[in-house]
């Protein structure tokens, strides 16, 4: 059995969600789940009489939270190995030392402290942007995160992001037994200017066919690994985040690569993942490349 999902848990319904979501996933990979509820009661807590017996209501809330996400994981899957903990330390650095030994980080679209009218927590965000492991966020329609659509996308660009996002994605569509559809945006130059339609068709099916061609490459090693996957290539003019949030439409999950660069402690997340996580339709798995 391999490293466990590692599902962030608050009892906000975004995160109950991502804990539903992550139990189909283990027991399609044959994978544990651990869940962890991040909280700092213990740092105001000090002043607490050694004497005293009651326990606060802070930690009796955070063991609440795990005890019944155990449980609920248990009710949708018996056969799934779970385990829970409440850690001590804030939400995103408790996640983040988990990414160390975990198949995936997993996070709702939103926790309790989102703060209204924004389309991403700031969670979901900050791991998804810093995780070592693949980070997914569950959101879109319930049909989307049902997998109702038998379908992965991945999004193939141009930089060394790509291989891992594509292995990630042909594994996903194998034990799924669905279609992987690749994806790679092109556009025409924003300078170029073309007199005679037949020579711009013509330039168009060029550059079609290069991104065709760039996706062959970018799949060959997964797909020879993987001959059963039906992979289907799509090379699209548009703007790449453009093009994959529509893909995300009909969609059961969505994959895409970020390069973690050496010695950036920031946000690491480009255009296009940045968006697909805030407008997404369906679940985002964000896979690292360190360059």
């Amino acid at each position: 059995m391999g490293l466990p999902l590692v599902v962030g848990l608050d009892g906000s319904d975004p995160s109950l969600l991502a804990l539903d979501w992550s139990i189909d996933e283990a027991a399609r990979h044959r994978l544990p789940v651990r869940l962890v509820h991040a909280s700092r009661w213990e740092r105001y807590e000090g002043a607490r009489p050694s004497f005293s017996t009651d326990r606060p209501p802070q930690e009796v809330m955070a063991q609440h939270i795990i005890a019944s996400g155990v449980e609920r994981a248990r009710l949708r899957n018996p056969e799934v190995k779970v385990s829970g903990e409440v850690l001590p330390d804030d939400a995103v650095s408790v996640l983040l030392r988990a990414g160390h030994d975990a198949s995936a980080l997993i996070t709702g679209s939103r926790g309790r402290g989102a703060v209204t009218g924004l389309l991403l927590g700031s969670v979901g965000l900050s791991v998804a942007a810093r995780a070592v492991c693949p980070a997914v966020v569950v959101r879109g329609s319930e049909r989307n995160v049902q997998g109702a659509f038998h379908r992965v996308v991945v999004g193939v660009g141009d930089s060394t992001d790509g291989a891992g996002a594509v292995g990630f994605a042909v594994r996903e569509a194998e034990v799924r037994g669905c279609v992987l559809a690749a994806v790679r945006a092109w556009r025409s130059p924003a300078d170029e200017h073309v007199d005679h339609s037949q020579i711009a068709d013509d330039a168009a099916q060029v550059r079609g066919a290069r991104a065709s061609d760039r996706l062959a490459d970018a799949l060959r090693a997964a797909t020879r690994e993987h001959p059963e996957v039906e992979v289907h290539r799509q090379p699209v003019e548009g703007p790449a985040h453009q093009v994959l949030l529509e893909e995300s439409a009909r969609a059961d999950l969505i994959v895409v690569g970020a390069v973690r660069r050496h010695g950036h402690f920031g946000l690491q997340l480009g255009s296009v993942a940045h968006a697909l996580l805030h407008y997404s339709q369906c679940p985002v798995a964000v896979i690292p490349q360190q360059v």
